[in-house]
């Protein structure tokens, strides 16, 4: 009988969790406005990919493709695209799927109850509940000029050169594992 308890209270939690927040799944990359994918982003339009690798990565990536030692990686980082000068920012962000485990504290408390042979008319219902977190990683990137404030907007009239520029920036980092090889790279 213990047994059988104990399989249907471990079946019961995996099947109990409620997602209250589920982070966007981004395949290549995503252009979207900065507020609308996370509150804390500039109304912007931003480029935005999903970041596989650790924190500061992108960091020294930017830091040592543009040879920025340690200044302004962050903000107004510097690029030409046909002799126009562009410049541009990024946000490592985190975003977290968040669900709640309603049934956990209820089933431990009754199956502890159930397997110690305590039969009473106490009150199996616990106010705890579980929040499970797992965090998802992003790069979003806004780039302007003296000219052109947003140049990711879709009637900028260098949006197609910026978004193959980012494209290959996005795929240069991704490929890359030692930053310092993209110093002898054209």
């Amino acid at each position: 009988m213990k047994k059988v308890i104990i399989v249907v209270i471990v079946f019961l939690n995996f099947q109990s969790c409620i997602p209250l927040r589920i982070a966007p799944t981004i395949q290549d990359y995503k252009i979207t406005k900065g507020k609308k994918f996370k509150r804390s982003l500039p109304k912007r339009q931003m480029f935005i990919f999903t970041d596989t690798k650790e924190a500061e990565h992108f960091y020294n990536y930017v830091n040592t493709k543009f040879q920025l030692k340690h200044i302004d990686v962050y903000d107004n980082v510097p690029f030409k695209i046909n002799e126009n000068q562009f410049f541009f920012s990024f946000y490592e962000v985190t975003i977290d799927d968040k669900s709640v485990n309603l049934a956990t504290p209820v089933l431990a408390t009754i199956g502890n109850k159930l397997i110690q042979g305590e039969e009473d008319d106490t009150e199996y219902f616990s106010t705890d509940t579980q929040i499970r977190r797992s965090g998802n990683y992003y790069i979003a990137m806004e780039v302007y000029s003296d000219t052109d404030p947003d140049s990711l907007q879709k009637n900028s009239i260098n949006y197609p050169d910026v978004l193959s520029y980012l494209r290959d920036l996005k795929k240069e980092y991704l490929a890359t594992h030692n930053y310092n090889e993209v110093l002898f790279k054209n």
